[in-house]
């Protein structure tokens, strides 16, 4: 098999850095980013408040009741969207091809390089800039391939890096806990726990299909992870990627709120079908058609996000914008691109633990029962908006399109 070289860089607790970066005096303090009041959620915290037991997710009160003497920050989703954006166009200077993963980290198939650069040097260099560049930490691994290398980084952080060479994966991967394995969250963590099973070497040495038995089809890839088998490409990085909704109506109109129910269910829909595939969203587009077939298209720019109740008033401020010929209507469409993976984690600095279990226990219902099950009492005059099916198992971008003959 062809020798590869996959770069996985990771910003260090991104939203903490950019604080410290704003603000030096925060510097070497524990910091708290996330919603204020006691129902707020961490969305970040900095590696100073972990040694309490303090992570991200973890409500705000007993944040601060673990850690009493860290600093809480409401935080700002648009001024880490920026940064993020800016640390995107310096990778994408330097590298032809890449993978933004999420908000904060990126991969990138260095294969082939060494007889121009020297890959470890290139990866240096890179990381070098991005920090003289940027002003924030970023951590780095390479491997040769996309679970090794994020193991990498994990091993590595805060600001450092960590080379695996080829044929070293195994023994790299061997002490560590299974909870470094990505895919092994809270509830199989505690299923390998029960088994006894606390270090990768164990899974190593197991046979698959004992794996199989235990955690379903997820053993199988959880196994070949343990082993440092990884097939998965780099997925190269597109603005234009999106995902989008139009509605053809049998008759034109101008009922206003006919138009607005169906702007409603079509970016509810969209949020949804965001979070079900782990993405995010940073342009927010709406389309009009006229009767008289004259197209018209308003877009913004936004923090990353998934949730409806911060898409929702962008999609109707930019339809009032849009909507100024008063000419009946033919088509209306909801647009949202430059889509990054990412939960919404990023959402946490408005909301509260309340609006975060609303949105998990809504997406559950909607997972099992049908993405209609929930909606909005404005949505209910619109019921065909949406689709089932998960739009992200393919990369190409998506148009849902309905229309009334």
């Amino acid at each position: 098999m062809k020798e590869k070289s996959i770069l996985h860089l990771d910003l260090d607790a991104f939203f903490v850095s950019v604080e410290r970066k704003l603000n030096s005096e925060l510097e070497n303090k524990p910091l708290l980013v996330g919603g204020m009041g006691d129902r707020g959620v961490v969305a970040a915290c900095s590696y100073e408040t972990r040694k309490f037991g303090v992570h991200s997710g973890m409500a705000m009160k007993v944040a601060r009741q673990l850690c009493p003497q860290a600093i809480v920050i409401k935080g700002n989703a648009g001024t880490y969207t920026r940064h993020s954006h800016e640390i995107t166009e310096i990778i994408k200077s330097k590298v032809p091809a890449f993978e933004k993963a999420s908000v904060d980290e990126f991969y990138a198939d260095l294969s082939g390089m060494d007889r121009f650069f020297g890959i470890n040097q290139f990866a240096k260099e890179l990381r070098n800039t991005i920090i003289k560049e940027s002003g924030l930490p970023i951590s780095f691994g390479l491997s040769q391939n996309k679970i090794v290398s994020k193991i990498a980084t994990g091993v590595a952080k805060p600001n450092a890096e960590k080379v695996i060479q080829m044929g070293t994966e195994k023994p790299f991967l061997a002490p560590l806990p299974v909870s470094r394995i990505p895919m092994v969250g809270s509830k199989t963590f505690q299923t390998l726990l029960n088994l006894g099973i606390r270090e990768i070497r164990t899974l190593q040495e197991m046979p698959v299909e004992m794996l199989e038995s235990v955690l379903g089809k997820n053993g199988r890839t959880i196994w070949k992870r343990a082993n440092g088998i990884d097939y998965s490409p780099i997925i190269p990085f597109r603005e234009r990627k999106s995902i989008s909704n139009e509605r053809t109506f049998g008759r034109d109109t101008i009922d206003m709120v006919r138009l607005r129910t169906t702007l409603t269910a079509m970016t509810e829909s969209l949020a949804y079908q965001l979070r079900r595939g782990n993405k995010l969203t940073c342009n927010v587009s709406v389309k009009i058609r006229y009767s008289d077939y004259q197209t018209y298209t308003k877009q913004a720019k936004v923090p990353y996000t998934s949730a409806d109740h911060l898409l929702l008033p962008k999609v109707e401020e930019l339809f009032r914008q849009l909507y100024n010929r008063r000419l009946l209507i033919r088509l209306i469409g909801v647009k949202f691109s430059g889509l990054v993976g990412g939960n919404y984690q990023i959402n946490l600095f408005d909301d509260s633990e309340q609006m975060l279990n609303l949105y998990n226990s809504i997406d559950k219902v909607r997972n099992r029962f049908g993405e209609h099950s929930v909606m909005r009492a404005v949505s209910l005059g619109a019921k065909t908006i949406g689709r089932m099916d998960n739009p992200f198992n393919g990369e190409p971008p998506i148009v849902l399109a309905h229309r009334n003959q």
